[in-house]
């Protein structure tokens, strides 16, 4: 055993002594028509965890979109986009996104994590004032630590707290970033008032929509285009296409400007191998999908409302969350773990977040609700609720 395995066996103890230690679970899905059905380590239950909201992923036209694509390009792109990674199914995906979500033009990166990171950049520079909420995604927040930058974090949703640090920053150039569904709360952010304070300071604000792009607007453009505002309100939009989406990648939409800028200076863009066009074709069909069966929208709001109907009932408080993120505050990291674990002997997968993702002392239940579940699995879910200890453990 050499010295460096000592001393990361020393940091891996502390991580379980303090209920922080991650396992991985070997998941399998039964049937993909119906993804929320699947094996955990053998046993079979409902996942209760996924981020698939409409339950896109195992959509036979999606799937058989992928195939084809197989067929005509093979299986992966063979390089980054600016070399020869970007495909006709790339293109007209960028295409498609941009004319889903109202704007000039879209770029597509492999993941939403390097999309932050590549906005961070090839935008911010030295000296310049970036303001976020403290609960965005840590892709967000590392993107907020560029080196040089004024970087602050205001308490969330503390919009009162944000025109502080706008009106005391003497950068010339200020960036305000914000998740648009929060994802460990799951609930929506102040988009208006973000919108009206970087007008009000001359700000631009950047929204991270993993959460809220494919479930939330009028067909699924997300929490800007429910908030009704435009690209002059929010310049910046990113959004994820393994979420709602159902397969995987990220984008990022806006003027042809900005989008110009990104592929000339985004670090994360021209120096990594483009994602398959595979990925870009099931996407495509996922994305024509979305706009079709808009009734994967309404019964995704339809379970999202009998949860927090039966959770009322039960007294389970809830977080004041109107979207698919459920998550119940059971406070520390054991009892969260006991619970996650009970409910997977029942045949509920129910993922137990605790910190450094969520603040000390809210250790969580992250509920999440799809499209793919029946009405069945979520009264099944609350009854399962009903029957555990959900308190936290004393020290």
């Amino acid at each position: 055993m050499s010295r460096l395995d000592d001393s990361l066996r020393e940091e891996l103890s502390v991580l379980r002594d303090a209920h922080r230690y991650r396992t991985r679970k070997i998941v399998e899905i039964i049937d993909p028509v119906s993804p929320a059905h699947v094996r955990v380590n053998d046993r079979e239950c409902v996942n209760f965890c996924s981020n698939d909201y409409l339950g896109l992923s195992g959509h036979v036209d999606v799937r058989r979109a992928m195939a084809g694509a197989i067929e005509r390009h093979g299986v992966g792109s063979g390089a980054a986009h600016l070399v020869t990674g970007h495909s006709v199914e790339h293109h007209a995906l960028e295409e498609e996104l941009a004319a889903f979500v109202g704007r000039e033009r879209a770029l597509c990166y492999s993941t939403g994590y390097m999309a932050n990171l590549g906005i961070a950049s090839a935008l911010f520079k030295r000296g310049d004032a970036v303001i976020e909420d403290r609960l965005n995604h840590a892709s967000l927040i590392d993107a907020g630590l560029q080196q040089g930058v004024e970087f602050s974090r205001y308490q969330h949703n503390d919009l009162n707290l944000l025109q502080n640090y706008l009106n005391l920053s003497k950068a010339t150039r200020k960036w305000v970033l914000s998740d648009g569904v929060f994802s460990m709360d799951g609930d929506i952010a102040h988009l208006k008032y973000l919108a009206a304070l970087c007008h009000q300071h001359q700000a631009w604000l950047i929204i991270d929509d993993a959460h809220g792009f494919g479930v939330l607007g009028d067909q699924g453009q997300g929490s800007v285009h429910a908030a009704g505002l435009s690209v002059d309100d929010v310049p910046i939009y990113m959004a994820t296409l393994g979420k709602a989406i159902g397969v995987f990648g990220a984008f990022i939409a806006g003027s042809n400007e900005l989008i110009e800028t990104l592929i000339q200076k985004s670090r994360t863009y021209i120096y990594t191998t483009a994602t398959p066009p595979t990925m870009a074709a099931a996407s495509r069909a996922a994305l024509k999908v979305l706009q079709r069966e808009s009734w994967r929208r309404e019964l995704l709001l339809a379970h999202i409302k009998r949860f927090r109907a039966g959770a009322k009932q039960l007294g389970l408080k809830l977080m004041d969350s109107p979207t698919a993120i459920q998550p119940i505050i059971i406070g520390n990291e054991a009892a969260a773990l006991r619970a996650s674990a009970d409910l997977l002997d029942q045949g509920f997968m129910v993922t137990a977040i605790r910190p450094p993702t969520v603040p000390q002392g809210t250790a969580r239940l992250r509920i999440t609700l799809s499209a793919a579940h029946s009405e069945a699995d979520v009264d099944r879910l609350l009854d399962a609720l009903s029957q555990i200890s959900l308190a936290p453990q004393i020290a």
